[in-house]
């Protein structure tokens, strides 16, 4: 169904030299009055040095010719015939030439990614990006190195005859670097490859079809998961979850003949001083049950378990990369549907904390799963909780569909933002606001779902509000909302294919990283 994610590897020979199927370098867009004095309207980054030169000069009046412009992600290919060993060259925008070293390292993981998934149908792909050979390099690398990998990712989808036309992703990339043997490089090279395999394994399970990905099937497909890479596995089925009093999980279950679940995945290496709870959200698909969704586009709610399915993959690469902190997941899975046993509009649901909640609205759905499994981490003990799940429309009204919204212990929420910015993976602090809680006092129960008074204004912070209700009062906790960058319905664009994205695999992991450091 996907494509194998390429091989990695480091180089240090000449770029123009090497025998590949084609080599990417860099290119900046410059201002007018650069241009006018230099007779062009292009700059070639560093890295390209030696093919600039066997191309006496003329390199980027061709690239201009041929429509380059330097903008960031543009790609333009040039046969060499002859002129290098490779016979292609692929020019990137990097944008306006940076004031540093070099481009920041988002900007040279969106250009590799582009890059990449420009040349499929090359077999080898060799990037001579500009690397700055300072405290920075090691960032500048991975970004480097993960936006090529994830740029040739692919899902192949369930076609019984192959497209016409369609080029095989690039089956192995090289970076060049100035030394290829040294250790640190090294590092970010194994790393990168397997924080990409996760990533790519998000977006496997976010693209499958909601038929073939049901609670029973995705937390079998965890739970093997986990246990190839060595991890503890535990997985309450709908009888273990009615006697550990789970209600929500169990309430938002009822309405399918696929029975809910709830997978615990846990890291433990041999000395530890924290211990992490990482909750992930998943709804294999959300009609919304009662509280019905509109019909339009609705099928891109196979992708509700997308928390489920980054906390779960996270998890998956804790084991490879074997940090100093524990780790345990807890991925909760429901299929929410209308039908004779669904739940209602009006219930009480006691919760695995006790807590009864009423429920008004149906299609809030995801903090009823969530609040059952985060009580069961506080129970268990954690020193940091990390939730994230497609939980509001309203994250993609406040932020849009690149930046997440987080909310929780302020401290921790500065934490994720830091994270995310270092990653690519933008999130945004949100507040939660004590009159919103107000509203959602109950007549008859606890506390209500939602916020009846404010409908859907506030929608994000209602959620991370009523989910603050199930956190330990001395656990620090953090909720993203990935609802906008979860999911990408346009065009491919970077290292972003269309459908699932894996945001935020590689926040979650940069944050146990940091952790293990720092504490």
């Amino acid at each position: 169904m996907t494509s194998p994610i390429p091989t990695l590897s480091l180089v240090d020979t000449d770029p123009a030299e090497l025998a590949v199927d084609a080599i990417v370098i860099g290119v900046h867009s410059v201002n007018g009055d650069v241009a006018d004095a230099e007779g062009g309207s292009l700059l070639l980054a560093s890295g390209a040095e030696s093919i600039v030169a066997a191309f006496d000069g003329r390199l980027t009046g061709t690239l201009a010719l041929l429509g380059a412009t330097g903008a960031p992600g543009e790609v333009t290919k040039l046969a060499t015939l002859g002129t290098i060993t490779a016979p292609v060259v692929a020019a990137v925008g990097l944008g306006p030439e940076p004031t540093g070293a070099a481009p920041p390292p988002e900007t040279l993981r969106r250009a590799s990614g582009a890059a990449v998934r420009a040349l499929a149908g090359a077999g080898t792909v060799a990037l001579s990006l500009p690397l700055p050979d300072d405290e920075d390099a090691p960032a500048a690398l991975r970004a480097v190195a993960e936006g090529a990998l994830l740029g040739a990712y692919r899902f192949t989808g369930y076609k019984t005859k192959p497209q016409p036309g369609r080029r095989a992703p690039v089956s192995a990339v090289v970076v060049h670097v100035p030394d290829a043997a040294e250790a640190a490089a090294g590092a970010e090279v194994t790393r990168a490859a397997v924080v990409t395999r996760a990533v790519a394994q998000t977006r496997d399970w976010v693209n499958t079809p909601p038929n073939e990905l049901r609670p029973p099937q995705f937390a079998d497909a965890v739970a093997a998961a986990g246990r190839a890479v060595g991890l503890e596995v535990e997985v309450l089925d709908e009888e273990a979850l009615r006697e550990g009093g789970y209600g929500g999980i169990l309430a938002v279950g009822l309405g399918s003949s696929a029975p809910p679940r709830l997978v615990r995945l846990s890291y433990t290496p041999p000395a530890f001083d924290k211990r992490v709870a990482l909750v992930g959200k998943g709804i294999t698909f959300d009609t919304g049950g009662f509280s019905i969704k509109p019909a339009q586009g609705m099928w891109e709610m196979k992708s509700d378990m997308a928390g489920a399915a980054a906390v779960t993959a996270a998890m998956l690469a804790v084991a490879a990369l074997r940090p100093s902190v524990a780790v345990t997941a807890y991925v909760p899975m429901a299929e929410n549907m209308a039908s004779a046993t669904a739940y209602r509009p009006g219930d009480v649901v006691t919760m695995r904390n006790g807590k009864r909640v009423e429920v008004l609205n149906t299609d809030a759905e995801g903090r009823m799963i969530l609040g059952d499994a985060i009580a069961r981490a506080c129970e268990d003990g954690c020193d940091y909780l990390f939730e994230t799940s497609t939980l509001t429309g309203g994250q993609v009204v406040a932020l849009g569909k690149r930046v997440a919204g987080v909310m929780g212990t302020l401290e921790l929420c500065d934490r994720v933002k830091a994270a995310g910015e270092q990653v690519g993976e933008p999130a945004w602090p949100m507040p939660l606001p004590e009159d919103v809680r107000k509203g959602m006092d109950s007549d008859v129960a606890d506390i209500s779902q939602v916020n009846a008074g404010m409908d859907r204004a506030g929608h994000m912070l209602q959620g991370g509000v009523f989910l603050r209700e199930f956190v330990a009062d001395d656990v620090p906790w953090a909720h993203i909302d990935i609802a906008g960058p979860s999911y990408h319905s346009g065009e491919p664009t970077g290292y972003w294919a269309k459908g699932g994205t894996g945001v935020p695999v590689r926040t979650l992991l940069a944050l146990i990283d940091d952790i293990a450091a720092a504490g």
